[in-house]
This record gives C-alpha cells, sequence and structure tokens, in this order.
C-alpha cells in the first residue's frame, strides 16, 4: 500500500516523539509502570515545547450514532501525531491494531506504539501511517 506523504510538520512532530522516548528511556530504564512512561514522555514533549493532550476520549461512530465507549488515546501531540505507550514483555499484533484503529477512528494518519519494558527502547518503537 502507498501512502500519500506525510506533511513536514507531522515529520517534525514525529522526530519529536521518537527523540523524547529515547531521552524517558535512557534516564528510566525498563520496569516500571505504563502510566509513569506516559507521564514522563508527556512532560518531555511539553518541555520540548510540544502541545500534549492526555488520555483523549475517542468515539465510535456506527453509521449516524456516537458510541461513547471510553476508548482513550494516551497522547495527542501537537494535533497530529498519536502516541500508544506500552510496559509489557512483548508487543502483540493486537497492540498495532489497537493503534491502527485509533488512527482510524480519529481521522489522523501517523500514530507511535512504544513499548518502554525493553533493554533498548528502539526494540519497543512501531510507527505506523494509515
Amino acid at each position: 500500500m502507498v501512502h500519500k506523504p506525510l506533511s513536514c510538520s507531522t515529520e517534525e512532530v514525529a522526530s519529536a516523539v521518537v527523540d523524547a522516548a529515547f531521552a524517558v528511556h535512557q534516564t528510566l530504564g525498563p520496569g516500571l509502570l505504563e502510566s509513569a512512561y506516559e507521564a514522563c514522555l508527556a512532560y518531555e514533549l511539553e518541555r520540548r515545547g510540544h502541545i500534549v493532550a492526555k488520555q483523549v476520549g475517542l468515539p465510535v461512530v456506527y453509521e449516524t450514532v456516537r458510541l461513547d465507549l471510553g476508548y482513550r488515546v494516551d497522547l495527542i501531540v501537537d494535533k497530529a501525531v498519536i502516541v500508544e505507550v506500552k510496559s509489557v514483555e512483548a508487543l502483540s499484533p493486537v497492540h498495532e491494531a489497537q493503534v491502527l484503529t485509533y488512527l482510524r477512528l480519529s481521522g489522523h494518519r501517523l500514530g507511535f506504539l512504544i513499548n518502554f519494558n525493553v533493554a533498548l527502547i528502539k526494540q519497543g518503537l512501531r510507527r505506523m501511517i494509515l
């Protein structure tokens, strides 16, 4: 599948997300709860001048009905990039499906799935585009 290129501003946000994830992981290492990584990543991005929306409700629209079912996106950075934070032994296909579903439901094109419970953060980074 060929995707339309992302805007330069979205790519800049993506780069900032990856850099911030590296900084958080370098400082904290693996083994903490997801909520700790999420809060620290949000702080790191805000410290760098980005606008970070946390735990954003995401409704499901079925036909003409809007259903608020409790789905929450961990972070949305600069209204452009979705970030789903995990701290698990291994990412699974359902985690990737979750991010892709959040992208479809939100109308955003770029998302990151980041598992902080790894020895090297690059092992826990997944970039996903719709």
